[in-house]
């Protein structure tokens, strides 16, 4: 096999080959957001224009070749500096810590052409097309036969605010990993092309991920004669602790009401993230997000309870199988005649997922967020070692995972009832015959087909050419002879079986499995064992509101020693270094483990104190441990490597050696041991056998970057890499190949990606260690010396060895501020709160630079709210921070939001506010909350003249505050016209508020209450004198007694009150008196509750920077619901008959 070495750095163009009624409501179709807006004005002339293949590659089997395509792009803006401390932010149902990268919020609202490096593939069935400096992701894949495109192409590239740092682009498929979806899905990815003997081809793109360093890499792979895509695998984590990892492909697929998605016959039942509900499938037997289902059906519409179509959908919506013997699933255009399969093995492979915005307005602004005129998608997403989102699965230090996933294009034969990786079928049975409908993604000269019924009659029996340019379509009839309930059909060949369908002739019923539940407070868990099992899964999980620590400390006040509490804390004090701690805590679990026999059952806390006495060195100590830890086979290979590396960094070079033999015998794909063992060999003067190690290592993986540095071949385009590979030699003492790498690292910063962490001060920092630990004493203070002179900003730590190279420069120069903050920094993401103050202070007595100080003086603001509840400190470092940096918008609206929790008046937040418009004006969340000030200030006129000027951009999961203002201001407007007998303005200001404009960037979730703007609207035409409107407006809001908060739908909420309002201007009001007493219940029910955030929560968009207490939530909403309740109460009737009349 052969690899072209182009590997991309960021912008570099390289190239290797009759009632009044109707007139006044709006149906969802009439509302701004309807799907005819994605192909309306100029946003038709983006389109993509693919090169023609080159002339030399124009006979291959398969081309390959990298050229850069233009595609009018909206590119984020530039992050602000200061870190992201998003402890508490769910994102996907897990953390949605995005430390150390940066954090974006806004996106450009111009588009321009721009040249994104692309690779291309093409065969006779297929035209791909891959963007190495967007995570590698296929952007196209277009079906030559059916002349289709088998996924989603968007024509632009838009992002919008959806992905865990920010930016993230709908269309063809999307790797993500290590958690959903991919933290680097707007960075590079470095990039090979690997030639096959068969003519195959893969192009593989790698990178590091952003938190643990471990290593993801996927290949795409098409082979001559076949319309298969396959993506290869290969994950590896290189860090030296377990981690947790999930996988989704995620395919985006155009949709229409004609799209239906399909899965395995046997799938019953599909579930929510976590599986917090579950629900019936296809057809949706009870309500799911909110949606009665059920309710839907009518006689005109009798599938408009199955979840397979999208049509049917009208609210953001995931479900994922929760079981299925069935190895595929896939999606397919009815209108189009065409779709595609995916296929990967069940043994690995059970996650399938569809998701959808929601075929509704709210969706379709999401639509077009994302696109400009290429209109809706689904997400059809294939999980590998997961099901669920989250569901993550383990990956030990030093394990390589390695698999494959297949996806091919479907036509004519419709939704596939069974497919394999080579072929899919589709058997349509009548009472006169069948229809056999089979696609095949290989070129088979001889399949045979046999349709054979169970009392053992075979009705087709024939031999075939199956090939990608066309399906097998044939019409059997049963010759008036019925062959029975059951029928048959096989395609095979002499060889091997391809693919048996039997099809299920009805819907069986399973029993519904359980849904998941919240786990009981530590001191209500009646067992250690209970407990043990939930710490591991709030880690496993990377819950982002629970945390491990109470319940291992709860085992611990049952048992002080329990082994596995204290190994478990062990591990969490190592992570946040805190060396010392760990080494107390996993001593006294090794202690326990050893106390009957020297040899425990596993090796996990032996090796785990391994590392924290190396880290303290320890260096003999940490020996002794690590070689008890590799006698159990589970440690041996990630132990063993660690030991080949002391005694590298000892000089025992031939034992190291020795080592790294035995850790290779044991596992061969373990790469950083083989790039060792070539070092080592070249010290030791065996080049010839180092060079045959290196060769045999690129074979595997053409983009280890360690092991193209020892061969002196180019590494990568990403600065973050490299300082990986410094930080490899200088793991096993190789100080001069490591400072040798940081330059290496240094230059490439002019290169570093947007959006990626700058490390050059860490490289600095980093050199400064070495140097020090070399005794050289004065260079080490240089190298301090000098992280500072270049800008910090967008750097952060994300390493342990980043924090030992931080601790070692406050040795070499007590109280370097740089140092200092950065160090804090990381303190504070990982909760050591009170480290992370010192040293920030610390940082502030040491004469920092402005830039420095205002990062610093602005985190120990949070910090002083969050953690110290000193609510002075915050406002004074808030506004320190401000006098250094006086024009940033972001720390005007953190300030503004502090001021708001602080109870500052809004006379006094708006007059701070409105000398700065031109610093409003720069920020969504600032523009909002200066809006609803206006309304405070009664300018509602100014706060919707605000809102309607400008171009929002929502954050998923934080949809509803701009419409909130929006909602707010109309009514403020229409309560004074109202007052002035201007009825027909209220009227249009009501009707505008209800079908808010696009560039709020959202549109009205279908379960959010608007009862209090059609209660008004009801009032309005009363005011104008019809009745027969303003009835019309007060039954719409009659029937809005639920809501839809916090991203979730709930039976009641403080719009409850204007439901009821409007039951009583039309007279029922013993059905008004009804439902306040349910909302009397309900409250009361609900002050009692514990207030808490809610464990299965998908997002949490109030709660980005400054913690609030859920308590004084609630007891807000109780008390607006009782003021509300009380109010109704004393209505007398006459009031109401008044009300009514």
């Amino acid at each position: 096999m052969r690899h072209c070495d182009a590997r991309i750095a960021a912008g570099k163009k390289l190239f290797c080959l009759g009632c009044p009624l109707n007139c006044v409501f709006r149906t969802q179709a009439d509302q701004p957001y309807a799907r005819s807006m994605l192909t309306e004005g100029p946003s038709r002339a983006s389109k993509i224009t693919l090169p023609s293949i080159p002339a030399a590659l124009a006979a291959a089997p398969v081309a390959a070749w990298s050229e850069p395509i233009s595609i009018d792009t909206y590119l984020p803006e530039t992050p602000d500096h200061f870190p992201a401390f998003l402890e508490t932010r769910v994102y996907q149902g897990s953390s949605g810590r995005v430390f150390p990268l940066p954090f974006h919020e806004r996106i450009s609202q111009t588009k321009s052409p721009h040249l994104w490096q692309a690779i291309h593939l093409e065969n006779e069935w297929l035209r791909l097309v891959i963007l190495p400096e967007l995570g590698g992701r296929i952007h196209i894949a277009y079906d030559k036969v059916a002349k289709y495109d088998m996924f989603y192409r968007n024509n632009v590239i838009k992002p919008a605010l959806v992905g865990l740092a920010g930016p993230w682009i709908s269309g063809g498929i999307e790797f993500n990993w290590p958690q959903h979806h991919r933290p680097a899905t707007f960075l590079p990815t470095d990039v090979s092309i690997e030639h096959e003997d068969d003519g195959s081809v893969t192009v593989w793109c790698s990178d590091h991920d952003p938190f643990a360093r471990m290593k993801g890499m996927h290949g795409i792979r098409l082979r001559p004669n076949s319309s298969k895509i396959e993506a290869r695998v290969r994950l590896y984590n290189r860090s030296e602790t377990r981690q947790t990892f999930l996988w989704w492909a995620n395919v985006a697929a155009a949709v229409n009401d004609d799209y239906q998605s399909f899965f395995p016959t046997d799938v019953n039942y599909v579930a929510d993230h976590a599986k917090r509900a579950i629900v019936s499938f296809p057809h949706a037997r009870t309500s799911y997000y909110g949606i009665d289902y059920p309710s839907r059906v009518t006689p005109e519409s009798p599938d408009a309870d199955r979840l397979d179509w999208y049509r049917n959908i009208p609210v953001p919506t995931s479900y994922m199988v929760t079981s299925t013997d069935g190895e595929f699933f896939g999606g397919y255009d009815h209108g189009r005649n065409a779709g595609f399969v995916h296929w990967a093995s069940r043994d690995i492979s059970p996650g399938k997922k569809q998701w959808t915005w929601g075929n509704a307005p709210f969706g379709w602004a999401w639509d077009s967020n994302l696109t400009d005129a290429d209109g809706p998608y689904v997400e059809l997403m294939a999980g590998v070692y997961t099901d669920n989102q989250p569901d993550f699965a383990y990956l030990a230090a030093g394990e390589t995972k390695t698999f494959s996933q297949f996806w091919y294009p479907l036509s004519q034969i419709g939704p596939a009832q069974e497919a394999s990786a080579d072929v899919a079928a589709r058997l349509d049975i009548t009472e006169a015959g069948a229809r056999i409908g089979i696609v095949s993604s290989e070129v088979i000269p001889h399949a045979h087909v046999r349709l054979s019924a169970s009392n053992g009659r075979v009705l087709y029996d024939g031999t075939h050419r199956l090939s990608p340019a066309g399906p097998f379509l044939y019409d059997v009839s049963f010759c008036q002879e019925q062959p029975g309930d059951e029928l048959e059909l096989r395609i095979f060949t002499d060889e091997k079986t391809m693919l048996t369908l039997n099809p299920r002739q009805d819907e069986e019923i399973t029993e519904q499995p359980r849904h998941a539940e919240e786990p009981a407070a530590p001191s209500d868990v009646g067992t250690i064992d209970e407990l043990v099992q939930i710490a591991v899964y709030l880690d496993q999980y990377r819950h982002a509101t629970r945390s491990s620590e109470p319940y291992w400390r709860e085992i611990l006040t049952r048992d002080p020693q329990e082994s596995r509490a204290t190994a478990g804390l062990g591990e969490r004090l190592y992570d946040c270094a805190d060396y010392e701690g760990a080494v107390e805590m996993l001593s006294r679990s090794v202690t326990r483990r050893t106390q009957w026999a020297p040899t425990p059952l596993d090796g996990s806390a032996h090796y785990r104190l391994g590392l924290a006495l190396s880290r303290l060195g320890r260096q003999r100590e940490a020996l002794n441990v690590l070689a008890r830890a590799s006698w159990d086979n589970a440690y041996v290979v990630p132990a063993r490597y660690l030991l080949a590396r002391e005694h590298a960094k000892m000089g025992q070079i031939d034992v190291a050696i020795k080592t790294l033999r035995d850790v290779l015998t044991t596992d061969n794909r373990h790469l950083q041991a083989a790039d060792l063992l070539a070092l080592l060999l070249q010290t030791a003067g065996h080049v010839a056998e180092a060079d045959q190690v290196l060769a045999n290592t690129l074979s595997q993986d053409p983009l280890d970057a360690w092991a193209l540095h020892l061969r002196k071949q180019p590494v990568t385009s990403d600065a973050t890499v490299m300082l990986d590979v410094a930080l490899e030699y200088a793991a096993a003492g190789f100080i001069d190949h490591a400072l040798t790498a940081l330059d290496d690292a240094a230059a490439l910063l002019p290169i570093l990606a947007p959006g990626q962490v700058n490390v050059g001060p860490l490289i600095s920092y980093h050199r400064a260690a070495l140097l020090h630990q070399a005794g050289k004493a004065q260079e080490a203070r240089a190298a301090v010396d000098a992280a500072s002179r270049g800008s910090s900003k967008l750097t952060l730590p994300s390493r342990l060895d980043d924090v030992d190279a931080l601790r070692t420069a406050l040795e070499i120069k007590p109280g370097d501020p740089l140092a200092a903050s950065l160090l804090g920094h990381w303190y504070y993401d990982r909760r050591r709160y009170a480290d992370a103050i010192r040293l920030w202070h610390l940082s502030l007595s040491s004469t920092p630079s402005t830039e420095v100080a205002t990062v610093v003086h602005r985190n120990l603001g949070i910090a002083s709210y969050n953690v110290l509840r000193d609510f002075d400190a915050a406002t004074d470092h808030y506004h320190c921070a401000l006098n250094g940096e006086p024009g940033n918008a972001k720390l005007w609206f953190e300030f503004d939001q502090l001021s708001a929790r602080l109870g500052t008046s809004t006379e006094e937040r708006f007059i701070q506010l409105e000398k700065r418009q031109e610093i409003v004006n720069q920020r969504d969340d600032l523009t909002v909350s200066f809006a609803q000030l206006l309304i405070d200030v009664d300018r509602a006129r100014d706060a919707q003249t605000l809102l309607a000027e400008r171009q929002f951009q929502p954050w998923e999961g934080g949809e509803g505050q701009v419409l909130a203002a929006w909602d707010r201001a109309a009514l403020s407007l229409a309560r004074s016209a109202n007052t002035s007998n201007n009825h027909e303005l209220a009227i249009r200001l009501l009707e505008a508020a209800l079908r808010p404009p696009q560039n709020l960037g959202e549109g009205r979730h279908p379960l959010a209450n608007v009862s209090e703007l059609q209660l008004a609207l009801g009032d309005s035409w009363a005011g104008a004198g019809d009745m027969c409107a303003a009835e019309g407006h007060w039954q719409q809001a009659a029937q809005s007694t639920g809501d839809f908060t916090k991203m979730s739908a709930t039976p009641f909420s403080t719009q409850t009150h204007h439901a009821i309002v409007a039951l009583h201007r039309l007279g029922r009001h013993e059905q008004a008196q009804q439902v306040a007493q349910k909302l009397d219940t309900w409250v009361n029910e609900y002050e009692e509750s514990v207030a808490k955030i809610d464990f299965f929560a998908t997002s949490l968009p109030t709660m980005l920077l400054f913690i609030d207490d859920p308590a004084a939530e609630r007891d807000h909403v109780v008390s607006t619901i009782r003021t509300q309740l009380s109010i109704l109460k004393n209505m007398d009737s006459s009031t109401r008959e008044t009300a009514n009349s």
